[in-house]
């Protein structure tokens, strides 16, 4: 099924909003390395058990990790194709930004280098205010 432009700004409000939080950052940051149970993910942290669940579910809901079950264990991973949807959209306003810059570069490249600029108290509109 096609995401449309409504569910992809949906999402990515989600994930960003998920990852606004530094300790969920960290946890995703952790996750990178390696799959991880939630006491093992919350054993360098001051908080309950609980507390790093409720970030996870922040996570889960976003779409950012997920939880599998092998037997007893409830390993957390990484999902990468939420992480593919915030590249995308990096990349196109990089894409932009980049785009207005060599045109102002472009611009700026057309303009002749002997022509000095004039002072601003010196610019005819300037002159008739003052009198």
């Amino acid at each position: 099924m096609k995401r449309t432009e409504v569910d992809v700004a949906d999402a990515l409000s989600a994930v960003f909003a998920a990852l606004a939080d530094p300790t969920r950052r960290d946890i995703v940051a952790r996750l990178t390395v390696a799959d991880a149970t939630v006491t093992a993910l919350a054993e360098p942290y001051d908080v309950s058990v609980q507390a790093v669940s409720k970030h996870l579910k922040v996570l889960e809901d976003a779409g950012v990790v997920r939880r599998s079950r092998d037997g007893r264990h409830r390993p957390v991973h990484l999902d990468a194709e939420v992480f593919d949807l915030m590249t995308a959209w990096i990349e196109r306003y990089r894409r932009q930004a980049e785009e207005r810059y060599r045109r102002l570069d472009d611009v700026l490249a057309s303009l002749p280098d002997d022509v000095a600029p004039t002072p601003p108290a010196a610019r005819p509109s300037q002159r008739g205010a003052d009198t």
